[in-house]
């Protein structure tokens, strides 16, 4: 903080670095007590208990993968626009969806839609992939570790465009000091140590409750900013991870990005009071009070989206029409072409095309290009509710 006084309670100091000064946070677990009271554990348990629900309904639904894969999205998206990028389901969607249709009508018209698509949807993609990577990696007995987090790093930031990434260090850490505002991160000399120690911190079980020690943990990744870009989107990703190896979530569906990203300023002024003050209790409650909403909110999406498939199989189920067969497909797929619907129904393209023109009239199927040609429709009701601003709070 070059121009920012600290406090004595503040859990780090600064160190004189050249004409500036940087800082270097103590490492965890925080050297004074954390001063927790009732009302910060009745919020605590309430997380903890949405959080066993949204468990529990994801080991009770028998859902589609791409379901979950569209909740994964949603965090994905959510993250990439924390950092500026502008990209919605429809883009992403239709990226999958154009690479599926091998062949198309205007390979050159197609060609440049894609293009303009690409800058933002690659950096969801690759969280998308990165948190898969993670979850394998949990999977297959690996844990959180300096090695993990370069991986992680790397696959965020590939292939994403020149002008979306400030630094040329991928998959390592940072070689030259990055500043945040007014605010500058300990320096690159001082990472590794200060990382190895974080690290080491959560592998050996932390000191508190779990979804403390995961937010301790993401304040100080994100003091330390230990890489030269990327440290929000890896720092988000991170949580959902350590959510799953804590086995509070059964699946990565939880999208907390959202609540920081309706937050941002709070979520600003949360870390720099601890950074400046040791102000511990206040960045604990928002992060724990965001856990709790975000876990009921996702509750409560996947609630609505299982309805809808149950409404739909009473509905268009146990009937062999095309248009039937489709609606119970949109479940699986609801992202269509009437190349795509004829490859997945095994059916004329023209059948196809009745299928998607009765749904589209009754408002099951919106079709979202404006095209005459290469029409791309969506499942309007899924997308509803993947879409829809949170309900429960």
């Amino acid at each position: 903080m070059r121009s920012i006084e600290i406090e004595d309670t503040a859990p780090g100091k600064l160190v004189s670095y050249g004409r500036e000064s940087y800082y270097r946070p103590e490492p965890l677990p925080p050297s004074s007590d954390l001063a927790l009271d009732d009302e910060f554990y009745d919020v605590l348990a309430e997380a903890t208990f949405w959080l066993g629900k949204l468990s529990g309904i994801s080991l009770e639904i028998d859902f589609p993968p791409v379901l979950y894969t569209s909740l994964l999205r949603k965090e994905a998206m959510e993250s990439a626009e924390i950092e500026g990028a502008d990209v919605d389901y429809n883009a992403l969607y239709s990226l999958e969806t154009r690479s599926l249709d091998e062949d198309t009508d205007d390979p050159a018209l197609d060609a440049t839609t894609s293009e303009a698509e690409t800058k933002d949807t690659q950096e969801v993609l690759n969280y998308e992939q990165a948190i898969e990577e993670g979850i394998e990696t949990l999977d297959s007995g690996g844990e959180v570790s300096v090695e993990l987090l370069h991986d992680l790093h790397k696959t965020l930031l590939t292939d994403v465009p020149e002008d979306r990434i400030e630094t040329d260090t991928i998959g390592a850490y940072k070689t030259v000091p990055n500043h945040l505002g007014d605010f500058l991160p300990p320096v690159p000399i001082e990472v590794d140590g200060l990382m190895d120690a974080l690290v080491t911190y959560y592998r050996t079980g932390g000191s508190y409750h779990p979804l403390v020690d995961i937010a301790l943990f993401h304040y100080q990744f994100e003091t330390i900013h230990p890489y030269g870009d990327g440290n929000g989107r890896l720092g988000r990703l991170l949580i959902t991870l350590q959510l799953y190896d804590a086995e509070l979530l059964e699946r990565p569906n939880l999208y907390l990005s959202e609540y920081f990203n309706r937050n941002k300023a709070t979520y600003v002024d949360r870390m720099e009071g601890v950074r400046a003050h040791g102000d511990w209790e206040g960045w604990l409650s928002f992060f724990v009070e965001g856990v709790a909403q975000q876990a009921e909110e996702s509750v409560d999406r996947t609630l609505a989206l299982d309805e809808l498939r149950r409404r739909y199989e009473d509905e268009y189920g146990g009937v062999q029409y095309a248009k039937n067969r489709l609606a119970c497909k949109l479940f699986e797929r609801p992202y269509v072409t009437t190349k795509t619907v004829a490859d997945m129904l095994d059916i004329e393209r023209s059948t196809a095309y009745r299928a998607i023109d009765d749904l589209e009239d009754e408002g099951v199927l919106e079709e979202v290009t404006g095209k005459q040609r290469n029409k791309e429709y969506r499942a309007k009701e899924i997308f509803d509710i993947l879409e829809r601003p949170p309900q429960t709070y």
